[in-house]
């Protein structure tokens, strides 16, 4: 009786200290990490950091709306990387081209679109303006003939481009033809990735 006596002796002792430890340990155990919320993250649902952002392409296609070609010009060539160079690319560049004044460079790249996707009337209607702004009004007028048509002279943007086209070939027998490539551009959005120029006064 004396030697259980001498052995539950030292349980009674640290008893309460041994319990105190436990408690130590659980809470240290169920604390936050010292790095407070951001230790925390580590055992919460996050962001997900895979997932994709807005497509460049549509963000191109708003600066060009809101008239910023710089930006938008940046923007395609990111949106490249991830369509390639599309007949939609193409067209996008040759706009973002033309509201900058880059003539030659519009010129080009809407002619590759043209040839890329031949019944999209978007890059005829912004291949008219070009050329017309250059002093090529007669092909100018017979792209926005070609775009009028293939939009079923649905479109008021390529409808307003045609009909500014026949006045200046109608006075083109009375002037010689002049390149406009210093001149400054507004470009109007009318949906479908068609254009109306506005001259800047």
């Amino acid at each position: 009786m004396q030697k259980r006596q001498e052995w539950t002796h030292p349980i009674r002792r640290y008893g309460s200290s041994a319990a105190a430890l436990a408690f130590a340990f659980v809470a240290v155990a169920c604390s936050p990490t010292p790095q407070g919320d951001q230790g925390s993250a580590a055992w919460a649902p996050g962001v997900e950091t895979g997932q994709e952002g807005v497509d460049p392409l549509l963000v191109g296609h708003r600066l060009m709306a809101a008239g910023e070609y710089d930006l938008a010009l940046d923007a395609f060539t990111r949106a490249t990387l991830i369509h390639g160079l599309t007949a939609e690319m193409m067209s996008s560049f040759g706009s973002a081209y033309l509201g900058l004044g880059r003539l030659g460079q519009a010129e080009e790249m809407l002619r590759r679109a043209i040839k890329e996707a031949p019944d999209w009337p978007a890059p005829h209607n912004n291949l008219g303006i070009v050329l017309m702004e250059r002093g090529k009004t007669a092909e100018a007028v017979q792209i926005l003939k070609r775009a009028y048509a293939l939009n079923n002279g649905e479109s008021d943007a390529i409808r307003d481009n045609l009909r500014l086209a026949l006045e200046k070939f109608e006075n083109s027998a009375h002037s010689e033809p002049q390149s406009t490539d210093n001149n400054a551009y507004k470009l109007v959005q009318h949906g479908g990735g068609a254009y109306v120029i506005r001259k800047i006064p």
